[in-house]
């Protein structure tokens, strides 16, 4: 039998968003049926949105999603119903990256994540009989399409979480934050006493920030133009920021560093930017990149002269199951305040909570849904 839900559906580029009544299936026997609580609003998303990446419309999008697990397949063991979960990305499990635990670089990530389907090309979100639309929906959005009230996961993608902290605070975690903190805890693996900067002050880079002063860096470096950004990126940790429409950025932290950075996470993916960052490297300072969707930059081969790295870093290496934990640990030891970050939004608001972001007003949404 269907299962009778509620979501946000993005009927077409750039049109808003519409809560529909459509159809769930039940699920499988490696599937998990999970009720959403909340869902944080990505970068991701609007990109969908937008179509700078390749999920078919119409869509049910959503990829940072909490909740309860009501019902579980039979071969499903490492949750049950009742527990709470935070969901993340969707990988298959049995490619040499997924098995050798970099589930994050996937064989078949684009697929798992932003085909509208799952691996074997079906979909278990449905138009409802008396809906006035007919197109097919498309859901499995990074295993899980949580702007519903019900999305069905797998095992994978399915983190099970303490019931001591608010679910609905606990969204995010599943992406932008995990990206931020990962870069600068697993990816780059910031040291005590090392130097740390980061380009962009949005919720991945204020998370880097809060990473680096778990890591114990000595000198933290927040760069970005929005002056409200940086001084809430010194509020949570860093050391120095620099507005980079009023400074030489390169110039000044070399000369905040006497030398140049040891390492350095850029998340605005910007050309300029990318000059800036290859520029602050001290010797063997290494660089890493979340890039925004539809951006082209390059890297001068002379700019790596001196040992220096550039990588590309997804999900920031991040292991869900152990991750997520941590980062709800370092919270709730007031090492990861990242509550400082989030406006709560009602689930009809979702075209409001999405132009807000996209004006810079809220730095992560989270719709309640449930």
């Amino acid at each position: 039998m269907a299962i009778d839900i509620k979501a946000a559906v993005i009927e077409d580029k750039d049109t808003p968003f519409e809560i529909e009544r459509l159809d769930l299936d039940e699920p499988r026997a490696d599937e998990i049926l999970v009720k959403i609580v909340a869902s944080g609003i990505c970068q991701t998303d609007a990109h969908v949105v937008h179509q700078h990446l390749p999920t078919p419309l119409p869509a049910v999008l959503g990829h940072e999603g909490s909740g309860i697990v009501e019902r579980v397949g039979s071969a499903v063991t490492s949750v049950q119903p009742g527990d709470h979960v935070v969901l993340s990305y969707q990988a298959c499990g049995h490619c040499p990256q997924c098995l050798a635990g970099r589930a994050a670089y996937c064989d078949q990530a684009m697929a798992a994540n932003f085909s509208g389907a799952r691996l074997d090309g079906t979909v278990a979100v449905h138009r409802h009989p008396e809906a006035p639309r007919h197109r097919p929906v498309h859901g499995h959005f990074f295993g899980q399409s949580s702007f519903a009230t019900h999305a069905i996961t797998t095992e994978r993608n399915t983190v099970k979480v303490t019931k001591d902290v608010p679910l609905e605070l606990l969204a995010p975690l599943g992406c932008g934050l995990q990206t931020g903190a990962g870069a600068v805890l697993n990816s780059l693996q910031v040291r005590a006493g090392s130097t740390f900067a980061v380009f962009g002050t949005g919720a991945v880079g204020l998370a880097a920030v809060m990473a680096a002063v778990i890591a114990g860096a000595s000198t933290i470096i927040a760069v970005d133009i929005n002056e409200p950004r940086l001084a809430l990126a010194k509020e949570l940790g860093a050391t120095h920021t620099i507005n980079a429409a009023q400074s030489e950025v390169s110039d000044e932290i070399r000369r905040i560093t006497g030398r140049g950075v040891d390492r350095l996470l850029d998340t605005t993916g910007r050309d300029e930017m990318l000059q800036h960052a290859v520029g602050s490297l001290a010797p063997l300072g290494a660089l890493g990149l979340v890039a925004s969707a539809g951006t082209a930059a390059t890297v001068p081969a002379s700019a790596l002269s001196l040992g220096n790295s550039v990588r590309g870093i997804v999900q920031g290496d991040a292991i869900p199951q152990l991750f997520i934990p941590e980062l709800i640990r370092h919270y709730q030891a007031g090492r990861f305040p990242f509550d400082k970050l989030v406006r709560f939004y009602p689930f009809e608001d979702i075209n409001e909570a999405f132009a807000a972001a996209g004006a810079g007003e809220v730095i992560k949404p989270i719709l309640r849904i449930a």
